[in-house]
Protein backbone atom coordinates (compact mmCIF):
# COMPACT_ATOMS: atom_id res chain seq x y z
CA UNK A 1 0.00 0.00 0.00
CA UNK A 2 1.09 3.77 -0.37
CA UNK A 3 2.02 5.47 2.78
CA UNK A 4 -1.24 7.06 2.94
CA UNK A 5 -2.79 3.72 3.81
CA UNK A 6 -0.51 2.39 6.38
CA UNK A 7 -2.04 0.05 8.67
CA UNK A 8 -1.03 -2.34 11.37
CA UNK A 9 -1.19 -6.04 11.45
CA UNK A 10 -1.08 -6.67 15.10
CA UNK A 11 -0.80 -9.55 17.44
CA UNK A 12 -3.48 -10.59 19.23
CA UNK A 13 -2.21 -11.52 22.86
CA UNK A 14 -1.16 -8.88 25.41
CA UNK A 15 2.65 -9.18 24.11
CA UNK A 16 1.60 -8.15 20.65
CA UNK A 17 4.10 -7.92 17.51
CA UNK A 18 3.28 -5.08 14.55
CA UNK A 19 4.65 -5.00 11.19
CA UNK A 20 3.04 -2.78 8.93
CA UNK A 21 0.81 -2.81 5.67
CA UNK A 22 -2.00 -5.27 4.28
CA UNK A 23 -2.17 -6.61 1.08
CA UNK A 24 -5.75 -6.11 -0.92
CA UNK A 25 -6.67 -8.92 -3.13
CA UNK A 26 -8.50 -8.11 -6.31
CA UNK A 27 -12.00 -6.13 -5.30
CA UNK A 28 -15.44 -8.24 -4.67
CA UNK A 29 -18.80 -7.79 -4.54
CA UNK A 30 -20.41 -5.63 -2.09
CA UNK A 31 -19.08 -2.98 0.01
CA UNK A 32 -15.86 -2.50 1.85
CA UNK A 33 -15.07 0.06 4.56
CA UNK A 34 -10.82 1.39 4.19
CA UNK A 35 -9.39 3.37 6.89
CA UNK A 36 -6.92 6.51 5.42
CA UNK A 37 -5.67 9.17 7.07
CA UNK A 38 -8.40 9.43 9.43
CA UNK A 39 -11.49 8.86 7.12
CA UNK A 40 -13.46 6.39 5.91
CA UNK A 41 -14.18 5.55 2.58
CA UNK A 42 -16.85 3.47 1.53
CA UNK A 43 -16.49 1.56 -1.60
CA UNK A 44 -19.25 0.55 -3.27
CA UNK A 45 -19.14 -2.16 -5.94
CA UNK A 46 -23.12 -3.07 -8.17
CA UNK A 47 -23.39 -6.74 -8.79
CA UNK A 48 -24.42 -8.71 -11.94
CA UNK A 49 -27.80 -9.70 -12.35
CA UNK A 50 -27.42 -13.21 -11.23
CA UNK A 51 -28.43 -15.61 -8.73
CA UNK A 52 -27.42 -17.31 -5.87
CA UNK A 53 -29.36 -18.87 -3.04
CA UNK A 54 -28.06 -17.85 0.56
CA UNK A 55 -28.27 -20.06 3.67
CA UNK A 56 -29.58 -18.84 6.58
CA UNK A 57 -27.38 -17.53 9.80
CA UNK A 58 -27.94 -20.30 12.63
CA UNK A 59 -30.79 -19.64 14.78
CA UNK A 60 -28.15 -19.31 18.02
CA UNK A 61 -24.77 -20.35 19.23
CA UNK A 62 -25.21 -21.23 22.19
CA UNK A 63 -25.11 -24.68 22.11
CA UNK A 64 -22.19 -25.45 20.10
CA UNK A 65 -20.42 -22.18 22.28
CA UNK A 66 -21.50 -24.60 25.50
CA UNK A 67 -20.22 -27.81 24.19
CA UNK A 68 -16.76 -25.90 23.20
CA UNK A 69 -15.93 -23.66 25.68
CA UNK A 70 -14.37 -25.73 28.38
CA UNK A 71 -11.90 -26.83 26.23
CA UNK A 72 -10.62 -23.39 25.44
CA UNK A 73 -7.94 -21.82 28.02
CA UNK A 74 -6.29 -18.55 29.32
CA UNK A 75 -2.21 -18.71 29.05
CA UNK A 76 0.19 -16.43 31.14
CA UNK A 77 3.48 -16.04 30.76
CA UNK A 78 5.89 -14.80 34.04
CA UNK A 79 9.51 -13.73 32.78
CA UNK A 80 12.10 -13.09 35.87
CA UNK A 81 14.62 -9.91 35.70
CA UNK A 82 17.27 -9.72 37.26
CA UNK A 83 17.59 -6.85 40.38
CA UNK A 84 18.69 -4.01 38.11
CA UNK A 85 16.08 -4.97 35.27
CA UNK A 86 13.34 -4.97 37.87
CA UNK A 87 13.85 -1.78 39.53
CA UNK A 88 12.08 -0.33 36.22
CA UNK A 89 9.19 -1.91 37.23
CA UNK A 90 9.18 -1.17 40.90
CA UNK A 91 8.16 1.93 42.88
CA UNK A 92 10.86 4.58 41.85
CA UNK A 93 11.06 6.65 45.05
CA UNK A 94 11.39 3.41 47.10
CA UNK A 95 14.46 3.45 49.63
CA UNK A 96 17.27 1.80 48.23
CA UNK A 97 18.44 -0.60 51.20
CA UNK A 98 14.68 -1.93 51.42
CA UNK A 99 15.29 -4.02 48.57
CA UNK A 100 18.59 -5.74 49.92
CA UNK A 101 19.08 -8.48 52.08
CA UNK A 102 19.94 -8.43 55.69
CA UNK A 103 23.44 -8.37 55.26
CA UNK A 104 23.21 -5.57 51.92
CA UNK A 105 23.61 -8.62 49.32
CA UNK A 106 21.87 -8.38 46.25
CA UNK A 107 18.48 -9.56 47.21
CA UNK A 108 17.50 -12.68 44.42
CA UNK A 109 15.25 -12.18 41.03
CA UNK A 110 12.16 -10.91 40.84
CA UNK A 111 9.17 -11.83 39.44
CA UNK A 112 7.56 -10.12 37.10
CA UNK A 113 3.53 -9.84 36.60
CA UNK A 114 2.05 -11.96 34.11
CA UNK A 115 3.72 -10.19 30.85
CA UNK A 116 1.68 -12.10 28.17
CA UNK A 117 -1.94 -13.05 28.04
CA UNK A 118 -3.30 -15.13 25.39
CA UNK A 119 -5.83 -17.61 24.54
CA UNK A 120 -5.61 -21.44 23.91
CA UNK A 121 -7.29 -24.79 23.27
CA UNK A 122 -6.88 -28.46 24.29
CA UNK A 123 -6.49 -30.71 21.60
CA UNK A 124 -5.85 -33.67 23.68
CA UNK A 125 -8.05 -35.32 26.76
CA UNK A 126 -3.95 -35.86 28.54
CA UNK A 127 -3.36 -31.98 28.51
CA UNK A 128 -1.84 -31.35 25.14
CA UNK A 129 -2.66 -27.53 24.31
CA UNK A 130 -2.03 -25.28 21.35
CA UNK A 131 -1.31 -22.08 21.12
CA UNK A 132 0.82 -18.97 19.21
CA UNK A 133 4.18 -18.97 19.74
CA UNK A 134 4.53 -15.01 20.22
CA UNK A 135 2.17 -15.64 23.43
CA UNK A 136 5.09 -17.52 25.48
CA UNK A 137 7.98 -16.19 23.66
CA UNK A 138 10.74 -15.62 26.36
CA UNK A 139 8.79 -17.24 29.06
CA UNK A 140 10.21 -18.26 31.94
CA UNK A 141 6.80 -19.55 33.52
CA UNK A 142 3.47 -20.66 31.59
CA UNK A 143 0.32 -21.04 33.61
CA UNK A 144 -3.09 -22.26 32.34
CA UNK A 145 -6.38 -21.20 33.07
CA UNK A 146 -9.30 -23.97 32.15
CA UNK A 147 -13.13 -23.08 31.89
CA UNK A 148 -13.68 -24.02 35.71
CA UNK A 149 -10.87 -21.51 36.59
CA UNK A 150 -8.50 -24.39 37.42
CA UNK A 151 -4.70 -23.57 37.04
CA UNK A 152 -1.88 -25.71 35.90
CA UNK A 153 1.80 -25.02 35.13
CA UNK A 154 2.88 -25.84 31.47
CA UNK A 155 5.82 -27.23 29.93
CA UNK A 156 6.78 -26.02 26.48
CA UNK A 157 6.60 -29.38 24.47
CA UNK A 158 7.59 -27.15 21.42
CA UNK A 159 7.31 -23.88 19.67
CA UNK A 160 7.50 -23.34 15.82
CA UNK A 161 8.69 -19.21 15.08
CA UNK A 162 7.98 -19.65 11.07
CA UNK A 163 4.47 -20.39 11.54
CA UNK A 164 4.24 -18.65 15.25
CA UNK A 165 2.66 -22.15 16.98
CA UNK A 166 3.25 -23.81 20.02
CA UNK A 167 2.25 -26.42 22.17
CA UNK A 168 1.94 -26.92 25.66
CA UNK A 169 1.54 -29.41 28.09
CA UNK A 170 -0.30 -29.78 31.49
CA UNK A 171 -0.51 -32.23 33.89
CA UNK A 172 -3.98 -32.81 34.99
CA UNK A 173 -5.51 -35.64 37.82
CA UNK A 174 -8.45 -36.41 35.08
CA UNK A 175 -9.41 -36.29 31.37
CA UNK A 176 -9.56 -33.07 30.12
CA UNK A 177 -12.36 -31.41 27.65
CA UNK A 178 -10.72 -31.82 24.11
CA UNK A 179 -11.54 -30.27 20.63
CA UNK A 180 -10.68 -31.84 17.38
CA UNK A 181 -8.96 -30.80 13.86
CA UNK A 182 -11.26 -29.19 11.36
CA UNK A 183 -10.28 -29.06 7.35
CA UNK A 184 -9.56 -25.69 7.17
CA UNK A 185 -9.53 -26.78 2.72
CA UNK A 186 -13.16 -27.02 2.72
CA UNK A 187 -14.02 -23.66 4.14
CA UNK A 188 -15.60 -21.30 1.55
CA UNK A 189 -15.92 -17.69 1.49
CA UNK A 190 -18.89 -16.62 3.15
CA UNK A 191 -19.21 -19.37 5.95
CA UNK A 192 -20.18 -19.08 9.12
CA UNK A 193 -17.08 -19.67 11.88
CA UNK A 194 -16.90 -18.80 15.74
CA UNK A 195 -13.74 -17.60 17.72
CA UNK A 196 -13.79 -18.45 21.23
CA UNK A 197 -10.28 -16.83 23.51
CA UNK A 198 -9.67 -14.31 26.42
CA UNK A 199 -9.75 -10.93 24.91
CA UNK A 200 -8.20 -8.07 26.91
CA UNK A 201 -7.70 -11.01 30.30
CA UNK A 202 -11.48 -10.57 30.48
CA UNK A 203 -12.44 -14.73 30.42
CA UNK A 204 -13.74 -17.18 27.83
CA UNK A 205 -15.49 -14.87 25.13
CA UNK A 206 -17.55 -15.90 22.08
CA UNK A 207 -17.98 -14.20 18.67
CA UNK A 208 -18.84 -15.53 15.31
CA UNK A 209 -18.59 -13.85 11.66
CA UNK A 210 -18.23 -15.18 8.17
CA UNK A 211 -14.83 -16.58 6.31
CA UNK A 212 -14.18 -12.86 4.73
CA UNK A 213 -11.05 -14.28 2.50
CA UNK A 214 -8.51 -17.06 2.19
CA UNK A 215 -5.17 -17.06 1.73
CA UNK A 216 -3.92 -14.21 2.88
CA UNK A 217 -0.69 -12.90 3.10
CA UNK A 218 0.60 -10.70 5.33
CA UNK A 219 3.99 -10.64 6.12
CA UNK A 220 4.06 -12.42 9.23
CA UNK A 221 6.26 -15.39 7.80
CA UNK A 222 7.55 -17.66 5.06
CA UNK A 223 4.09 -19.58 5.16
CA UNK A 224 1.33 -17.40 5.46
CA UNK A 225 -1.89 -18.37 4.54
CA UNK A 226 -4.54 -16.75 6.54
CA UNK A 227 -7.96 -17.11 6.96
CA UNK A 228 -9.43 -13.82 7.24
CA UNK A 229 -12.40 -13.41 9.03
CA UNK A 230 -14.71 -10.91 10.42
CA UNK A 231 -15.27 -12.41 13.82
CA UNK A 232 -14.77 -10.21 16.68
CA UNK A 233 -11.45 -10.59 17.96
CA UNK A 234 -9.26 -8.39 19.64
CA UNK A 235 -5.76 -8.56 21.92
CA UNK A 236 -5.40 -11.80 23.96
CA UNK A 237 -7.88 -13.81 21.52
CA UNK A 238 -3.71 -14.87 19.97
CA UNK A 239 -3.83 -18.75 20.12
CA UNK A 240 -7.62 -19.18 20.43
CA UNK A 241 -9.24 -21.21 17.84
CA UNK A 242 -11.68 -21.21 15.15
CA UNK A 243 -14.43 -23.21 14.90
CA UNK A 244 -16.33 -24.37 12.14
CA UNK A 245 -20.40 -24.75 12.36
CA UNK A 246 -19.74 -28.59 13.11
CA UNK A 247 -17.32 -27.67 16.20
CA UNK A 248 -14.53 -28.71 14.92
CA UNK A 249 -10.99 -26.22 14.61
CA UNK A 250 -10.80 -24.67 11.21
CA UNK A 251 -7.89 -22.39 12.44
CA UNK A 252 -5.56 -20.41 15.27
CA UNK A 253 -6.73 -17.12 15.87
CA UNK A 254 -3.08 -14.93 15.54
CA UNK A 255 -3.62 -11.34 14.10
CA UNK A 256 -6.01 -8.52 13.57
CA UNK A 257 -5.85 -5.74 11.04
CA UNK A 258 -6.67 -2.53 13.12
CA UNK A 259 -5.68 0.91 12.83
CA UNK A 260 -6.72 1.20 16.72
CA UNK A 261 -5.49 -1.90 18.49
CA UNK A 262 -9.24 -2.87 18.79
CA UNK A 263 -11.27 -5.26 16.39
CA UNK A 264 -12.32 -3.79 13.21
CA UNK A 265 -13.58 -6.78 11.68
CA UNK A 266 -10.79 -7.63 9.92
CA UNK A 267 -8.57 -10.58 11.61
CA UNK A 268 -6.16 -13.53 10.63
CA UNK A 269 -6.26 -17.21 11.82
CA UNK A 270 -3.54 -19.84 10.61
CA UNK A 271 -5.51 -22.66 8.75
CA UNK A 272 -5.73 -26.17 10.33
CA UNK A 273 -4.29 -27.66 7.06
CA UNK A 274 -0.93 -25.57 8.34
CA UNK A 275 -1.36 -26.09 11.86
CA UNK A 276 -2.25 -29.48 12.24
CA UNK A 277 0.74 -30.89 10.45
CA UNK A 278 2.84 -28.33 12.51
CA UNK A 279 1.37 -29.36 16.42
CA UNK A 280 1.74 -32.86 15.24
CA UNK A 281 5.27 -32.46 14.47
CA UNK A 282 6.30 -30.97 18.14
CA UNK A 283 4.29 -33.44 19.84
CA UNK A 284 6.21 -36.11 18.12
CA UNK A 285 9.13 -34.59 18.65
CA UNK A 286 9.40 -31.51 19.72
CA UNK A 287 10.67 -29.67 16.77
CA UNK A 288 9.25 -28.98 13.12
CA UNK A 289 11.57 -30.63 10.20
CA UNK A 290 10.68 -29.06 6.86
CA UNK A 291 11.36 -30.24 3.17
CA UNK A 292 14.31 -28.50 1.47
CA UNK A 293 14.70 -27.55 -2.50
CA UNK A 294 17.60 -25.32 -2.36
CA UNK A 295 16.51 -22.26 -5.06
CA UNK A 296 15.87 -18.71 -4.46
CA UNK A 297 12.87 -17.81 -5.93
CA UNK A 298 10.82 -14.15 -6.76
CA UNK A 299 7.46 -13.48 -8.17
CA UNK A 300 6.94 -13.81 -12.28
CA UNK A 301 5.46 -10.08 -12.64
CA UNK A 302 3.60 -9.60 -16.14
CA UNK A 303 6.80 -7.85 -17.29
CA UNK A 304 8.93 -10.94 -16.28
CA UNK A 305 6.45 -13.20 -18.20
CA UNK A 306 6.59 -11.30 -20.98
CA UNK A 307 9.79 -11.67 -21.36
CA UNK A 308 10.21 -15.27 -20.11
CA UNK A 309 7.73 -15.88 -23.13
CA UNK A 310 4.98 -17.68 -20.84
CA UNK A 311 1.84 -15.96 -21.71
CA UNK A 312 0.27 -15.11 -18.00
CA UNK A 313 1.78 -14.18 -14.56
CA UNK A 314 2.20 -17.80 -12.50
CA UNK A 315 4.79 -20.15 -11.40
CA UNK A 316 7.85 -19.12 -9.44
CA UNK A 317 11.42 -17.63 -11.20
CA UNK A 318 14.09 -19.38 -9.79
CA UNK A 319 16.82 -16.77 -9.05
CA UNK A 320 19.47 -19.08 -7.37
CA UNK A 321 20.24 -22.68 -6.79
CA UNK A 322 22.33 -23.58 -3.98
CA UNK A 323 25.18 -25.75 -4.58
CA UNK A 324 25.10 -29.52 -4.07
CA UNK A 325 21.31 -28.98 -2.76
CA UNK A 326 18.59 -31.28 -4.11
CA UNK A 327 17.38 -28.86 -7.30
CA UNK A 328 20.78 -28.73 -8.33
CA UNK A 329 21.20 -32.43 -8.23
CA UNK A 330 18.14 -33.23 -10.39
CA UNK A 331 18.81 -30.37 -12.56
CA UNK A 332 16.93 -26.96 -12.07
CA UNK A 333 18.95 -24.16 -13.07
CA UNK A 334 18.99 -20.92 -12.66
CA UNK A 335 16.28 -18.83 -14.69
CA UNK A 336 13.58 -21.66 -14.58
CA UNK A 337 10.03 -20.93 -13.75
CA UNK A 338 8.69 -23.82 -11.62
CA UNK A 339 4.86 -24.07 -12.46
CA UNK A 340 4.14 -27.42 -10.97
CA UNK A 341 5.14 -28.99 -8.06
CA UNK A 342 4.22 -32.74 -7.06
CA UNK A 343 1.44 -32.34 -9.13
CA UNK A 344 0.37 -29.34 -7.83
CA UNK A 345 0.20 -25.97 -9.60
CA UNK A 346 2.25 -23.27 -8.85
CA UNK A 347 -0.04 -20.13 -9.45
CA UNK A 348 1.54 -17.90 -6.89
CA UNK A 349 5.44 -17.83 -5.78
CA UNK A 350 4.40 -17.75 -2.39
CA UNK A 351 2.95 -21.33 -2.64
CA UNK A 352 6.07 -23.20 -3.47
CA UNK A 353 7.34 -22.70 0.07
CA UNK A 354 4.64 -24.07 1.82
CA UNK A 355 4.30 -27.01 -0.73
CA UNK A 356 7.87 -27.91 -0.33
CA UNK A 357 8.29 -27.64 3.91
CA UNK A 358 5.05 -30.02 3.70
CA UNK A 359 6.50 -32.81 1.62
CA UNK A 360 8.22 -35.04 3.74
CA UNK A 361 11.88 -35.29 2.93
CA UNK A 362 13.02 -37.39 1.02
CA UNK A 363 10.69 -38.18 -1.17
CA UNK A 364 10.98 -37.82 -4.94
CA UNK A 365 8.48 -35.53 -5.87
CA UNK A 366 8.20 -34.31 -9.84
CA UNK A 367 8.96 -30.61 -10.82
CA UNK A 368 7.59 -29.36 -14.13
CA UNK A 369 9.73 -26.15 -15.30
CA UNK A 370 9.26 -23.62 -18.01
CA UNK A 371 12.93 -23.38 -19.74
CA UNK A 372 14.70 -22.03 -21.99
CA UNK A 373 16.69 -24.36 -24.63
CA UNK A 374 18.07 -24.03 -28.00
CA UNK A 375 14.61 -24.64 -29.55
CA UNK A 376 12.72 -21.43 -27.56
CA UNK A 377 10.97 -22.13 -24.62
CA UNK A 378 9.14 -25.35 -23.28
CA UNK A 379 8.16 -27.32 -20.09
CA UNK A 380 10.26 -29.84 -18.85
CA UNK A 381 9.75 -32.70 -16.35
CA UNK A 382 12.40 -32.80 -13.11
CA UNK A 383 12.59 -35.65 -10.02
CA UNK A 384 13.92 -34.07 -7.50
CA UNK A 385 14.60 -36.07 -4.30
CA UNK A 386 13.69 -33.13 -0.87
CA UNK A 387 16.27 -32.68 1.66
CA UNK A 388 15.76 -31.08 4.80
CA UNK A 389 15.75 -27.09 5.41
CA UNK A 390 18.55 -26.60 7.88
CA UNK A 391 17.80 -22.79 9.36
CA UNK A 392 21.46 -22.30 10.14
CA UNK A 393 22.50 -22.76 6.01
CA UNK A 394 23.26 -19.99 4.32
CA UNK A 395 23.06 -20.38 0.10
CA UNK A 396 26.07 -20.51 -1.49
CA UNK A 397 26.65 -17.30 -4.49
CA UNK A 398 28.86 -19.05 -7.08
CA UNK A 399 29.50 -16.94 -10.16
CA UNK A 400 31.95 -18.59 -12.66
CA UNK A 401 34.87 -16.05 -13.10
CA UNK A 402 35.88 -14.95 -16.67
CA UNK A 403 38.80 -12.84 -18.00
CA UNK A 404 36.69 -9.60 -19.45
CA UNK A 405 38.03 -7.75 -22.65
CA UNK A 406 38.53 -4.05 -21.16
CA UNK A 407 35.09 -2.24 -23.06
CA UNK A 408 32.64 0.11 -22.17
CA UNK A 409 28.78 1.26 -23.91
CA UNK A 410 25.63 2.66 -23.41
CA UNK A 411 22.30 1.44 -24.05
CA UNK A 412 20.36 4.55 -24.67
CA UNK A 413 16.79 1.94 -24.96
CA UNK A 414 17.29 1.13 -21.37
CA UNK A 415 19.15 3.86 -19.85
CA UNK A 416 21.91 1.88 -18.78
CA UNK A 417 25.94 3.01 -19.00
CA UNK A 418 28.01 -0.37 -18.96
CA UNK A 419 31.81 -1.40 -18.70
CA UNK A 420 33.66 -4.41 -18.74
CA UNK A 421 34.65 -5.56 -15.02
CA UNK A 422 38.36 -4.54 -14.47
CA UNK A 423 40.29 -4.61 -11.33
CA UNK A 424 39.76 -0.86 -10.99
CA UNK A 425 36.35 -1.12 -11.29
CA UNK A 426 36.45 -4.03 -8.91
CA UNK A 427 37.72 -2.33 -5.78
CA UNK A 428 35.46 0.95 -6.54
CA UNK A 429 32.56 -0.72 -6.58
CA UNK A 430 33.43 -3.10 -3.82
CA UNK A 431 32.30 -5.95 -6.07
CA UNK A 432 32.93 -9.74 -5.02
CA UNK A 433 36.04 -10.87 -6.71
CA UNK A 434 34.39 -14.19 -8.20
CA UNK A 435 31.78 -11.84 -9.36
CA UNK A 436 31.41 -11.81 -13.54
CA UNK A 437 29.41 -10.41 -16.29
CA UNK A 438 28.58 -6.37 -16.74
CA UNK A 439 28.75 -3.98 -15.05
CA UNK A 440 26.38 -0.82 -14.68
CA UNK A 441 28.27 2.44 -14.40
CA UNK A 442 25.57 4.85 -14.99
CA UNK A 443 21.53 4.78 -14.50
CA UNK A 444 19.80 7.66 -16.19
CA UNK A 445 17.31 8.99 -14.38
CA UNK A 446 13.97 9.17 -16.49
CA UNK A 447 15.15 5.40 -18.53
CA UNK A 448 13.70 2.42 -17.79
CA UNK A 449 16.06 0.52 -15.83
CA UNK A 450 16.24 3.19 -13.42
CA UNK A 451 12.17 2.49 -12.99
CA UNK A 452 13.09 -0.84 -12.31
CA UNK A 453 15.56 0.11 -9.24
CA UNK A 454 19.04 -0.65 -11.12
CA UNK A 455 21.20 1.74 -10.15
CA UNK A 456 25.56 1.63 -10.61
CA UNK A 457 27.47 -1.20 -9.15
CA UNK A 458 25.03 -3.91 -10.27
CA UNK A 459 26.24 -6.44 -12.51
CA UNK A 460 24.05 -7.73 -15.21
CA UNK A 461 24.88 -11.72 -15.30
CA UNK A 462 22.52 -12.71 -18.28
CA UNK A 463 19.72 -11.06 -20.69
CA UNK A 464 16.66 -13.17 -22.05
CA UNK A 465 18.46 -16.29 -20.17
CA UNK A 466 21.88 -15.98 -22.57
CA UNK A 467 25.18 -15.23 -20.46
CA UNK A 468 26.90 -12.13 -20.97
CA UNK A 469 30.20 -11.09 -20.36
CA UNK A 470 30.76 -7.75 -22.29
CA UNK A 471 28.82 -4.50 -22.95
CA UNK A 472 28.37 -5.42 -26.42
CA UNK A 473 26.84 -8.65 -26.20
CA UNK A 474 24.13 -6.97 -23.47
CA UNK A 475 23.59 -4.54 -26.27
CA UNK A 476 23.18 -7.26 -29.16
CA UNK A 477 20.58 -9.12 -27.20
CA UNK A 478 18.40 -6.44 -26.44
CA UNK A 479 18.53 -5.41 -30.12
CA UNK A 480 17.31 -8.73 -30.81
CA UNK A 481 14.94 -8.46 -28.49
CA UNK A 482 13.89 -5.48 -29.79
CA UNK A 483 13.69 -6.92 -33.33
CA UNK A 484 11.90 -9.58 -32.85
CA UNK A 485 8.98 -7.43 -31.46
CA UNK A 486 9.70 -8.06 -27.71
CA UNK A 487 8.95 -4.81 -25.70
CA UNK A 488 10.89 -6.25 -22.17
CA UNK A 489 13.69 -7.73 -21.92
CA UNK A 490 14.74 -10.27 -18.31
CA UNK A 491 18.20 -9.04 -16.80
CA UNK A 492 19.72 -11.36 -14.25
CA UNK A 493 21.47 -8.90 -11.56
CA UNK A 494 24.08 -9.90 -9.56
CA UNK A 495 23.99 -7.21 -6.16
CA UNK A 496 25.75 -7.98 -3.04
CA UNK A 497 26.00 -11.35 -3.47
CA UNK A 498 22.03 -11.93 -4.17
CA UNK A 499 20.75 -12.58 -7.49
CA UNK A 500 17.28 -10.88 -8.88
CA UNK A 501 15.49 -11.27 -11.75
CA UNK A 502 14.55 -7.86 -13.18
CA UNK A 503 12.34 -7.18 -17.23
CA UNK A 504 13.05 -4.19 -18.33
CA UNK A 505 10.62 -2.42 -20.69
CA UNK A 506 12.75 -1.71 -24.29
CA UNK A 507 12.18 1.97 -25.03
CA UNK A 508 11.72 3.23 -28.73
Amino acid sequence: MHGAMRSTIAGLSEGDRTSEGERTGGLRLGCRTLAKSGAVFLVTLLAWGGHATARSAPESFADLAESLLPAVVNVSTTQSLSRSESREFEELFKDFFERRGPRGEEAPPQRRAPSSLGSGFIIDSSGFIVTNNHVIAEADEVTVRLHDNSTYKAEIVGRDEKTDLALLKVDADKPLPAVKWGNSDRLRIGDWVMAIGNPFGLGGTVTAGIVSARQRDINAGPYDDFIQSDAAINRGNSGGPMFNMDGDVVGVNTAIFSPSGGSVGIGFAIPSALAANVIRQLKDGGTVRRGWLGVRIQTVTEELAEGLRLGKAHGALVAHVTEGGPAEAAGIKQGDVILRFDGREVGEMRKLPRMVAETPIGDKVKVTVWRKGNSGFSEQSLDVTLGELDDTQVAAVSPTGRTLEDESGQIESLGLGLAAITPELRQRFQLDDKAAGVLITDVADAGSAAEKGLRPGDVIVEVDQEEVSSPSEVVDRVEKARDEGYRVVTLLVLRQGDFQWVAVPISS
